[in-house]
């Protein structure tokens, strides 16, 4: 049993956010230097391999390439990197949960993406409807409002049925990875990273503090207490009992790739480093500078400050044992 059996809790994306002007959190004004998201990396039995499925997925925004050595994928100003393995990594399928849940590109007709990527014989991860229901491919096929069960049984009784419009869904891809395809707006792009975090207004303040994200508007400042109470699973869900628990929630931005969070109620979570998602990388100009920063203000340090190809890379862990690169992009 997985720990994510153990916890129950189901996987269910966010709706797609979209970047909206906020600000970063505490940051004295030219104290943090803007970073940006520059790569996924992925752990990959076959590199080659799973750098041309992306472009198969979502042609008008990925293109398979290379990049410091690595087999990539290019989509909109960051990559996806490929490092070979010679066993399939963990997945949340397979061990034990780390704080990356899924990645994900916006699309303007989600389900014509769905219909497509069936018709192209991909594989898609569906989700239970209810805890008494059945499986589906999309978010729309489910009763509208991301309901308790309870709430299902009233819906029901009312005549509600599925909007059957829009939504999201995922993708199995290549090595387990889970894939979102979520509607938003008219452009297909890569648009997000989803992370599990137990206390998620507090990785929010981390991200903020720290990193120099930005948060979303209507998040206020960040201050007060950020452990917030769980609220009861809802549906869809990846387990049909007992469905996914998805509040407290939250978010920030590096420019418009957002760090979507959902919680992970318990704890628990285990270090990324090794597993499908290794880690996520973000550049900045003065990787000294950056660095030096955040060692005084006590962050835990992977990896200090060594060559990565044609550039400099360090790793530090962030909340939940997330690894997070740092790539110097002059």
């Amino acid at each position: 049993m997985t720990s994510r059996m153990a916890f129950g809790v189901a996987l269910l994306a966010l709706a797609a956010l979209t970047p909206q002007t906020g600000r970063s959190l505490l940051a004295q004004e030219g104290a943090i230097e803007p970073m940006h998201v520059h790569h996924v990396h992925l752990n990959s039995v076959d590199p080659k391999a799973a750098a041309a499925y992306y472009p198969r997925a979502f042609p008008v925004s990925a293109s398979a390439t290379t990049f410091n050595g690595f087999e990539a994928v290019k989509t909109g100003n960051l990559y996806l990197l490929f490092t070979p393995v010679k066993a399939p990594p963990l997945t949340e399928l397979t061990g034990p949960q780390t704080s990356v849940w899924h990645f994900g590109w916006n699309t303007p007709d989600s389900r014509k993406y769905n219909d497509r990527f069936r018709a192209m014989g991909l594989e898609i991860a569906q989700m239970w409807d209810a805890a008494d229901g059945v499986l589906v491919d999309l978010s729309s096929d489910t009763l509208p409002g991301f309901p308790t069960q309870e709430q299902i049984l009233e819906l029901r009784a009312k005549g509600v049925t599925p909007t059957r419009q829009g939504g999201f869904g995922y993708l199995r891809g290549p090595d387990g990875a889970m894939v979102e395809n979520a509607q938003a707006g008219q452009v297909e792009r890569f648009n997000h990273i989803h992370m599990y975090h137990e206390h998620p207004r507090c990785a929010m303040q981390w991200y903020a503090r720290h990193l120099g994200a930005r948060l979303p508007q209507g998040a206020g400042d960040g201050s007060g207490e950020c452990r917030q109470p769980y609220a009861p699973p809802t549906w869809p869900s990846f387990f049909r009992f007992p469905g996914f628990v998805r509040d407290p929630s939250g978010g920030v931005f590096f420019d418009d790739i957002s760090i979507s969070i959902r919680p992970w109620p318990g704890g628990g979570l285990v270090s990324t480093r090794g597993t499908l998602v290794d880690h996520w990388a973000l550049s900045v100009a003065d990787l000294g500078r950056t660095v030096t920063r955040l060692k005084g203000e006590g962050i835990t340090f992977l990896e200090d400050i060594h060559p990565w190809g044609t550039t400099r890379a360090a790793m530090i862990q962030g909340p939940d044992r997330i690894a997070i690169e740092l790539v110097e992009v002059k």
